[in-house]
């Protein structure tokens, strides 16, 4: 079978039809950025202590029925003096600490339930949900939650787009996406919120997974690599940078999740505009599919197409063809091990914004902001650099960053973190279009779908992981900068793929040199 992008070179690289594909796969992405870190504002625990009903208390005992931790100065969020005893000596005229040692008095739960304070949020599901002392534990178990969905969705919509075709997986994910954000918005409880939440996240990254994969096969040469690495990747970043713009004007989680889930409808018109993958067509023997979409490219770039542009070519593949020979097995290991790496120190620092700043809006800002000059040095590297180089250092970069945070100022820590944020977020975008240049089209979007899958556990894991530090405060670090540093030397062995064209087949796979 001749070359893919030999045979259609005379569409050129940037013509109508392929600005089109471009641009509007790019849009398609932007509501990633905002849906994947709802959780930092959906989840925030605003500040709250046992709610003291309307009682007959004098001034100082409604002050002093909440117990002070001395060693923190700060109210206890769990527990209250008993009520009936504060209240028989409140009435008695007793004066707390002057007349009452308080520390000899017993302590309730809040059986009353919760006060929360409003002045960061009116409302998020912590305080909707009650999600603070015996319960919270569901406050990071709901993005654990969230991350199984994207991990069931990444690896059924990989599979399915490799069976029945990107477009159509690419625009149903948007679709489950969009629909069930908004369903959420009705939940009664945390248990039923929690299983919209788990739909919502089986088309969050599994329509970015199709769209970049879409993308990637249409598109060719220095597009394709544009595309691969800043395209799809400063679009989720600006979704991600408008995420606290939408979240400061919109406190309430009910309307945040009704904005996020609004922009989803926009893209459903694209249905007929966005063009199925020749790629994929010619790897299911539908090339006469293949070639009407490829000769309507041609009349919009206002190019003439050969007569016969295609030859019949057809070959079917499923998951087990990643473990069929050692060679494919050995670099989809590598490549799991490395995307787990990756998706857990991402999402294990994206989540942990709240130190970067007093003000949650900034820190999410600023979080978001180092994702752009990330993914310019990863447009850099996939342009002039060997991948597997390019790989190796900046995992190494993020490794001995996190590593150092301990052995700093905290002024300087901040900036090592973020750091390790900009490494870890540029190692992301060069493996997209890494993995997707090593693999085959018939095994493109199932080999992009496995590895993210896995790398899902390692997103799910990560709202624990920042759990850690209540033992020691650099441990979650320690752990993200050794996962680095393994699958730094890990990426030693994977096969190089720059300068090279994308494989069609599986033969073309085992040519790579290693």
């Amino acid at each position: 079978m001749k070359d893919y992008d030999d045979t259609t070179a005379f569409l050129g690289q940037w013509g109508p039809f392929q600005q089109i594909v471009f641009f509007l796969l790019c849009a398609s992405i932007f509501p990633n950025g905002f849906g994947a870190f709802s959780l930092v504002y959906l989840t925030d625990i605003p500040s709250h202590h046992c709610l003291v009903p309307e009682v007959n208390l004098t001034q100082d005992w409604q002050e002093g029925i909440i117990p002070v931790k001395v060693c923190e100065i700060i109210h206890s969020r769990c527990s209250r003096y008993r009520l009936d005893v504060v209240r028989n000596l409140s009435a008695q005229g007793y004066i707390p600490g002057r007349d009452v040692n308080l520390t000899d008095l017993e302590q309730e739960d809040c059986v009353d339930g919760w006060s929360y304070s409003t002045d960061i949020y009116q409302s998020t599901i912590v305080s909707e949900f009650d999600l603070v002392c015996g319960e919270q534990w569901k406050q990071p178990f709901t993005s654990t939650v969230y991350f199984l969905g994207v991990l069931v969705g990444s690896f059924l919509s990989g599979q399915l787009s490799d069976r029945f075709g990107r477009k159509p997986v690419l625009f149903a994910t948007v679709a489950v996406q969009t629909f069930f954000t908004f369903v959420e918005i009705f939940s009664p409880s945390w248990t039923v919120f929690s299983i919209l939440l788990f739909i919502s996240g089986l088309g969050q990254i599994s329509n970015y997974v199709s769209a970049f994969v879409l993308g990637t096969e249409i598109l060719t040469g220095n597009v394709r690599v544009l595309f691969s690495s800043m395209g799809v990747c400063l679009a989720f970043a600006f979704g991600y940078m408008m995420l606290p713009l939408f979240a400061y004007f919109l406190r309430d989680w009910r309307s945040l999740l009704l904005a996020l889930s609004v922009p989803g409808l926009l893209y459903f018109p694209l249905w007929w505009f966005v063009p199925e993958s020749p790629r994929w067509l010619l790897s299911q023997g539908r090339v006469e599919e293949a070639e009407t979409i490829v000769r309507d490219a041609a009349k919009r770039n206002q190019v003439e197409a050969p007569e016969v542009i295609f030859d019949n070519y057809n070959e079917h593949f499923n998951i087990f063809s990643l473990l069929r020979t050692r060679n494919i097995r050995n670099t989809t290991v590598i490549l799991c091990m490395v995307w787990f790496s990756l998706s857990a120190g991402y999402f294990g620092l994206s989540l942990n914004t709240s130190r970067l700043h007093a003000n949650p809006y900034i820190s999410c800002f600023i979080s978001a902001a180092v994702e752009v000059p990330a993914y310019i040095s990863s447009w850099l590297a996939l342009r002039y650099l060997p991948r597997r180089l390019s790989v190796i250092c900046i995992l190494l970069l993020g490794g001995v960053s996190l590593y150092l945070i301990q052995l700093v100022p905290q002024n300087l820590s901040v900036a090592l973190e973020m750091l390790g944020k900009f490494a870890i977020t540029t190692g992301t975008a060069l493996l997209f279009a890494y993995t997707a240049e090593l693999y085959p089209t018939v095994l493109r979007n199932t080999a992009t779908g496995t590895c993210t899958t896995v790398s899902r556990i390692g997103s799910c894991i990560s709202p624990f992981l920042l759990q850690l530090s209540v033992y020691s405060e650099y441990l979650p670090y320690i752990i993200l900068g050794t996962l680095a540093v393994v699958s730094s030397f890990a990426s030693l062995f994977l096969p190089e793929s720059f300068g090279q064209p994308l494989p069609q087949t599986i033969q073309q796979m085992h040519q790579r040199e290693r």
